[in-house]
Formats: structure tokens, C-alpha cells, sequence
């Protein structure tokens, strides 16, 4: 394993806001690969460069995003700064059970342009240079077809190098303009995916698949298909090997937001650090069973060890 990796996360950040029981509004930030992102440096520590692909505008917020980030220890050189943009925004509202309920306001999200700029050119041209390169089904919607095409194009190109291509399905079918462009979108990237993070409700949802046999056997060419089933049991299957790893139980569950994204982040930073998928599922499981303990996506830093 390379001790020294280094990784892009390819995706979107938004202003979130968490809508609390007293009514009022509690504003951070989040986003699904930047969450994963922001755990994985956590995970990995200073050895590795975690550096974070998106595109902001030149607002305050855009501003307070950059500062958080780099806080955290995520390199910025790949973020583009677009004048007279704005990042998008959501809103969570959590029922009694701790299960999540999304508003967006994204639309005209900067992320939009990520890869259709001139700015995006040198970003393009620099991420086969990494060792891995993760992405998610949002990413792939956000992007758009024009975004999507170019970045496709750079995953080839990364494999040839010898980098590894993770992917965490996360499917939000409001994003989409319908059910088969998903479809259309997901299969073309997933050609070109070495490590898939996928949750079964998703699968399910897209797909139609009825179990987890049925996932398995859409990918006979991934080498390594992780099935995320909230508080069931992890499937993996690594190298024609099945391997079953139990969830961590929590007596209440508070926030399920970045509970795949958590799991996703520890996962691969034990996979990289050499760990085995047994063990690199447990280190998913504990760290998504204190995520979803904590309201909102990002565990304050001094609790997310």
C-alpha cells in the first residue's frame, strides 16, 4: 500500500441548515463526498493529501466553506472560485426515529459549471495524476451530461495510470430528469470502478434489484462491492470472497445524515492503511454509530476519533 496517498474527491458542498425542535435553524455546511472527505483526512491523518474537486462562488459563504476545509487539513488547489456564484443549500429535518427529510435550493449551484469552465482545465488534466479518485451518484448529477462526459473520460484515463476508482451510489431521485438517465449515467461510470460503496435501499430504488444477490451479480466486473444496510449486517464481496460484518448498535439514533458517508470514509482509509474488508467495515461501523448519535453531518473534530 502507498503510504503517502493521494486522493480527490470529486462532488459538491452546500450550506446546510439543520431545522431544529424549537424551530429554529442551525446553519454549517455539508455535502456527501465532502463529508466523506473531511473523515477521511480525520481517518488518515496528515501522511496522506485529501484534496477536495468542486466549484464555488465568491461570496462569504463560499469564503467560510474554503476556511472550514482547509482547517480540516483538505487541499483547496482543485476548488474553482466562479465570480458571481453561490453554492447550493439544503435544509434537514429529522422526525422522532432520527430519519432525514431534504429541502434543496441548488439549482443555480456553482458546482454546476465545475468542469465546463477554462479553469477546469488544469484540474481535469491533474487528476489522473492520483492515486484515488472518489466520486458518488450526486456527483454524477450535479455535474450534468457535459460534466459527466469530461469527468468519465478522466477516470479512464486515471485507471490506465494505475490509480483506483471509488464510488458510493447515493441515489437522489429529485436530482435526475428520470429514472433511466440515472440508469444510463450510473452503468457508464461504473465500467470504470475498481472499489463500489453501495447502500441496497439505493440499488433498490434505481435499479429495481430485489436482494443483495442480485447487486452482486450487476457487477461481475467491480473487484470490490461493499453493500452499506444501515443497521443490518455490511455484505462485501472482495476478489470472488464474501465476507459478512455485523453493525455497531446504537440505543438512539439522533441524525442518520453522513451515516453512509462516514462508513464510506473509515472503510477506505483502513483499506488503504492495508486493512482487510473485515476490518475496514468494523472502522465504518463505529464511526457511523457515533455519527448518527450527534445531530448534523460532521462530528465535532475532537469526538471523531
Amino acid at each position: 500500500m502507498n503510504p503517502h496517498p493521494r486522493i480527490a474527491l470529486i462532488g459538491e458542498c452546500m450550506i446546510e441548515l439543520q431545522h431544529r425542535a424549537d424551530g429554529s435553524l442551525h446553519q454549517s455546511f455539508g455535502g456527501d463526498t465532502l463529508n466523506t472527505a473531511v473523515y477521511l483526512r480525520r481517518e488518515l491523518g496528515a501522511d496522506s493529501t485529501v484534496d477536495y474537486v468542486t466549484a464555488l462562488g465568491d461570496d462569504s459563504f463560499s469564503d467560510a466553506m474554503c476556511a472550514q476545509w482547509a482547517s480540516e487539513g483538505l487541499g483547496l488547489q482543485r476548488v474553482q472560485r466562479l465570480p458571481g456564484r453561490l453554492p447550493g443549500l439544503y435544509c434537514i429535518q429529522t422526525d422522532a426515529n432520527g430519519e432525514r427529510k431534504f429541502l434543496y435550493w441548488r439549482n443555480e449551484a456553482a458546482v454546476r459549471d465545475c468542469f465546463t469552465t477554462p479553469g477546469a482545465e488544469p484540474i481535469l488534466a491533474a487528476l489522473p495524476g492520483y492515486d484515488v479518485l472518489y466520486l458518488s451518484g450526486i456527483t454524477l448529477a450535479v455535474l450534468g451530461a457535459v460534466g459527466r462526459t469530461r469527468l468519465l473520460a478522466v477516470l479512464v484515463e486515471a485507471r490506465q495510470r494505475g490509480a483506483r476508482v471509488v464510488f458510493d451510489n447515493n441515489y437522489r431521485p429529485r436530482l435526475w430528469a428520470g429514472v433511466e438517465a440515472a440508469r444510463e449515467a450510473y452503468r457508464q461510470v461504473l465500467e470504470h470502478v475498481d472499489l463500489a460503496l453501495l447502500t441496497e435501499d439505493d440499488e433498490r430504488a434505481l435499479f429495481g434489484y430485489a436482494d443483495s444477490e442480485q447487486v452482486f451479480a450487476a457487477y461481475p466486473g467491480i473487484d470490490e462491492v461493499v453493500l452499506k444496510r444501515g443497521a443490518d449486517d455490511c455484505l462485501i464481496r472482495q476478489s470472488g470472497q464474501r465476507f459478512v460484518v455485523p453493525a455497531v448498535a446504537v440505543e438512539k439514533v439522533v441524525d442518520t445524515t453522513a451515516a453512509g458517508d462516514s462508513f464510506s470514509a473509515a472503510y477506505l482509509a483502513s483499506r488503504l492503511r492495508g486493512g482487510s474488508p473485515q476490518e475496514a467495515a468494523l472502522a465504518g461501523h463505529r464511526l457511523a454509530s457515533r455519527v448518527i448519535q450527534v445531530a448534523g453531518a460532521l462530528l465535532p473534530l475532537n469526538e471523531s476519533s
